[in-house]
């Protein structure tokens, strides 16, 4: 959906104009989610993706992109340009449910990610993103599991053209990003566009520094009761401050001017 400007003789205030702005991107995106109810809806999509034959782009919603979509029209257009968006973690429930819609499964990529790696230990596999020694950790790694193949690595700090470049030049089944947002959402949005033939293409954030033991994952537990990024917090309080602390009272109170503003015009 794109920004509309207040024109010269427009009355409405340049502030309540960015707050409709921001509304109608968040509206958007999640009506563009895609739903997976059942693990039979996981499979489905997991099949779509190896069978797929040009590059198909996957990313994932949470918390903290809607806060970067509300200043940020360009990260939306490269959100907007996946041919598949899946809701990820208790927040985009939340927001989902107050909307009246039913979130189904979290389909987040630190689960998602290895059942679709799975997939390919007989094709060329691309990690880009992080630092190049988690890279090549998750190389070994995914080696030990069974990937017959090379792996591609390139760290997260390159410009954006070099992963285009690289991937059209090695043609990859599976590219797997993890540069974090919103960076790696605008790289998916180059290769989709790219000649690089059939393949998926994942925006994994830290996925690639989870395979590589960099970083642990939260207890199972903690997992199932949606308290992981309460975890991450803990391990990395310096980094993920602003996201956690900071933005998730920040999404909660955006969850609540989108109620109201909602309840208001369908008052009118």
């Amino acid at each position: 959906m794109p920004d509309h400007s207040c024109s010269e003789g427009n009355a409405v205030p340049a502030s309540r104009s960015s707050e409709a702005d921001w509304r109608a991107r968040w509206l958007a995106i999640v009506d563009k989610l895609s739903v997976h109810s059942s693990g039979d809806d996981v499979r489905a999509l997991l099949a779509r993706a190896k069978a797929t034959e040009k590059p198909l782009t996957i990313a994932f919603v949470n918390a903290h992109a809607m806060n970067l979509v509300v200043d940020s029209p360009a990260f939306y257009q490269s959100l907007m340009s996946a041919d598949v968006l899946l809701r990820d973690g208790v927040g985009l429930a939340l927001l989902m449910r107050a909307l009246g819609r039913e979130p189904g499964l979290n389909m987040n990529g630190t689960d998602l990610i290895p059942r679709l790696l799975q997939q390919y230990t007989d094709a060329n596999v691309a990690l880009f993103g992080t630092v190049q020694e988690a890279l090549d950790d998750a190389n070994q790694v995914l080696h030990a599991k069974g990937h017959l193949c090379p792996v591609v690595t390139l760290d997260g700090f390159q410009p954006s053209h070099a992963y285009v470049m690289l991937a059209e030049q090695l043609q990859p089944a599976l590219i797997v990003l993890g540069m974090g947002m919103p960076k790696q959402e605008a790289v998916s949005a180059l290769l989709r566009k790219a000649q690089i033939g059939p393949c998926t293409v994942v925006c994994g954030g830290a996925i690639i520094d989870f395979i590589s033991g960099k970083v642990s994952r939260a207890p199972v537990l903690v997992r199932k009761a949606g308290f992981e990024w309460l975890y991450r917090l803990c391990l990395e309080p310096k980094r993920l401050f602003q996201r956690y602390v900071v933005g998730n009272p920040l999404f909660i109170t955006r969850v609540a001017k989108l109620l109201l503003a909602n309840r208001q015009a369908s008052a009118r």
